[in-house]
């Protein structure tokens, strides 16, 4: 069965704030991404017929979280709004089925999270195996030195490849980057990626409404997401078998010369393991944006890397797009998503 064509139409994203202590909630990050994205499309929030957000009460330190960002969007009219435990690219993925099944034709999607959980490192140690990792209570980024240690072990990659990643962000030098301190051996800071206060939003729609809207809609060509076990001791830590098989879906059979791909890598080595997974070739520029080395914001990361490679192709900047969203320790759960400009074709 071939889906109706769908295209991202709009992106708009709150600065990448680290380490505040203020009262900054996700209604106040929310509402000036709304204002962008109804100003620049021109429409209304009653002109979306469908709204699906990502969080987490948890993280957040209150309940129902997602409930108190609906003040954002208005509660009159009723709106058609679900939620999902996680990053804003998977309420994506749900906006994206809505519209394929023809229930509407314009939605929104976002993603919003407020790094004020204490030790954030430590808290996703709850993520883990609740009976054999958990109890270690192990921080985030001694598991990934875990990680990046059986790479360079095994020779995978090396320390002055993960540097060339962070070089590329920050604009320095890989020899001054080796030079710096270790902060979980073997990964020094710049190969950590800090964890920032931030909201995005992605608004969806079915081709009609998407021509109507923007000159060049940022067509959806394949999608997948896959999940890999939890038990550590069961996978191969340097490679992605999830993000292969969710790549292989994405692409089907269209090239993987793709003109810019956004990276949703929270370390230096998992950039390089999910270019790997993808069989990228060397021509593809990796993470304009900065990717989440620039700011790693719990649960609209990835939902920014797809609206930034979406604004590569609204922009007229690129043909061909490719975005990776990760949830869960150790790249356990992939997300992929390809677009392309209405004159690249969708293989369909």
């Amino acid at each position: 069965m071939t889906l109706p064509r769908i295209a991202i139409v709009g992106f708009a994203h709150s600065p990448n704030v680290v380490g505040t202590h203020g009262t900054t909630n996700g209604v106040e990050m929310l509402i000036p991404c709304f204002s962008k994205l109804y100003a620049e499309l021109g429409i209304s929030r009653t002109d979306i017929g469908f709204w699906c957000s990502g969080s987490s009460d948890y993280l957040a330190g209150r309940a129902f979280s997602f409930i108190s960002a609906i003040d954002s969007i208005g509660a009159m009219p009723p709106i058609n709004e679900s939620h999902v435990e996680m990053d804003g690219a998977w309420a994506l993925y749900e906006a994206w089925v809505k519209i394929a099944t023809g229930e509407v034709d314009l939605a929104l999607a976002y993603g919003f999270g407020k790094s004020t959980a204490g030790d954030l490192d430590l808290t996703l140690a709850l993520q883990t195996d609740p009976y054999t990792v958990a109890p270690l209570w192990p921080q985030a980024r001694s598991l990934a030195a875990l990680q990046a240690r059986a790479g360079l072990d095994a020779r995978t990659w090396t320390e002055a490849e993960m540097a060339e990643v962070a070089a590329r962000t920050t604009g320095a030098s890989v020899d001054d980057l080796l030079g710096a301190d270790y902060v979980a051996n073997p990964l020094r800071a710049h190969d950590i990626a800090p964890y920032t206060d931030a909201a995005a939003a992605v608004i969806i729609a079915s081709e009609r409404r998407a021509r109507e809207l923007v000159a060049n809609p940022a067509f959806i060509t394949g999608w997948d997401h896959r999940i890999d076990t939890p038990n550590f001791g069961a996978r191969d830590l340097t490679v992605s078998p999830s993000t292969a098989l969710a790549g292989d879906t994405a692409f089907g059979e269209r090239s993987r010369a793709v003109d810019v791909a956004e990276i949703a890598a929270p370390y230096t080595h998992q950039e390089l393991i999910v270019r790997n997974a993808l069989r990228l070739p060397e021509s593809v520029h990796i993470n304009p944006s900065g990717g989440v080395l620039a700011g790693n914001s719990l649960f609209s990361a990835g939902l920014q890397r797809i609206g930034y490679a979406a604004n590569e192709i609204l922009g007229g900047n690129a043909q061909t797009a490719l975005a990776h969203a990760t949830s869960g320790p150790l790249l356990q759960q992939n997300m992929v998503v390809t677009l392309g400009a209405d004159t690249a074709g969708d293989g369909n």
